[in-house]
């Protein structure tokens, strides 16, 4: 058992690896033509989606973790009993108990580790990374997984035009580690929650509040339900309004940021945060045509992707921004070193 101990110094952490993961299986645009009353510009249109990735019948998101977070532990140049703790953000565990990083600690033989699931929604990387970050710099873990994964196919009704087209499946790994250099890593987090809009984007039924009984399966109860425009009017203002936050109290502006990751939710609302807080389209990461909305995937895949394309480089100033059910917002500023990929 690790204790915590108050002469321990405080040190930097950093995303010492990156590895993501997405399942084969394509679901497209022109196959949802064939299942909802939708089309291929409409889509394009409201979410700036072409295509997004959905697992086969029996994958859960312990399975995709599992694939991200093997390639995450060798690329930091570990094994996985070198980890000390597995923070799982996802809105899909496995199951409600056992937790996700439970059966992930086991599938990938992390023996040293303890662990826990995270349930922020589109916001479980951030939050992982944010408390992963305190730990790490207190000294308490040395090596810590966090992975932000879903198989939002598994919540989705495919009779339902407003979600249908969304949502997609994928997980991103990152190991956080004390950094080498002071001047490379975590520097400062904004987090919090807005409980008030909790109706806005949900799952109703499944909970102790509303057990599962024949009814709420019979009238759907079990799948994503959304106001998409309140949604939408609180990701824009808040996502904006967390990094801007950040920014501020680290004394930076936006010209200070080389890169902008946000969650990949609507191309607009990514679009529209940007601009207010004054970040040009060419230092911002958009891959949600590729993928969907993957949840709490997002902002690992658009991180791993920006590093794949060259974007991404040692010493750039990062700031990564979402806003999830709850509704949960959270923004994590860092200094990115270079990382295996």
């Amino acid at each position: 058992m690790v204790t915590l101990s108050p002469t321990r110094a405080v040190r930097r952490a950093r995303i010492a690896s990156l590895a993501t993961y997405v399942p084969p299986k394509l679901l497209t645009n022109a196959d949802l033509e064939h299942m909802v009353d939708t089309t291929n510009e409409w889509i394009l249109q409201r979410t700036g989606i072409r295509q997004r990735h959905i697992v086969e019948p029996g994958v859960g998101t312990s399975d995709l973790a599992k694939e991200a977070a093997l390639v995450a532990i060798e690329r930091a140049g570990l094994t996985p009993a070198d980890i000390d703790l597995i923070i799982v953000g996802t809105t899909t565990p496995d199951t409600l108990f056992p937790s996700t990083a439970c059966r992930l600690q086991a599938k990938i033989g992390a023996t040293r580790a303890w662990g826990f699931d995270l349930g922020a929604a589109c916001s479980g990387f951030v939050y992982g990374v944010s408390t992963a970050t305190g730990l790490v710099a207190s000294g308490a873990v040395n090596h810590a997984l966090v992975i932000g994964a879903d198989v939002m196919s598994s919540i989705i009704d495919y009779t339902d035009r407003a979600t249908c087209v969304i949502f997609g499946d994928g997980a991103g790994a990152a190991v956080i580690s004390a950094s080498p250099d002071d001047q490379i890593g975590i520097l400062d987090f904004e987090n919090y929650v807005d409980g008030t809009g909790g109706d806005a984007l949900q799952m109703p039924a499944g909970g102790s509040l509303m057990r599962t009984t024949a009814e709420t399966v019979a009238q759907g109860l079990h799948y994503v339900k959304q106001d998409g425009q309140t949604v939408f009017k609180f990701a824009v203002r808040n996502t904006e309004e967390a990094a801007r936050r950040l920014l501020e109290r680290n004394h930076l502006t936006a010209a200070d940021v080389d890169l902008f990751v946000s969650h990949q939710a609507n191309r607009r609302i990514i679009t529209s945060a940007a601009e207010k807080l004054g970040i040009p389209p060419e230092k911002v990461v958009i891959n949600i045509e590729d993928y969907g909305n993957t949840t709490a995937g997002t902002i690992p895949l658009a991180l791993d992707d920006a590093v794949k394309d060259g974007r991404l480089k040692h010493g750039d100033l990062v700031v990564l921004a979402s806003v999830g059910a709850g509704f949960t917002v959270g923004s994590v500023l860092m200094r990115w070193g270079t990382v295996q990929n």
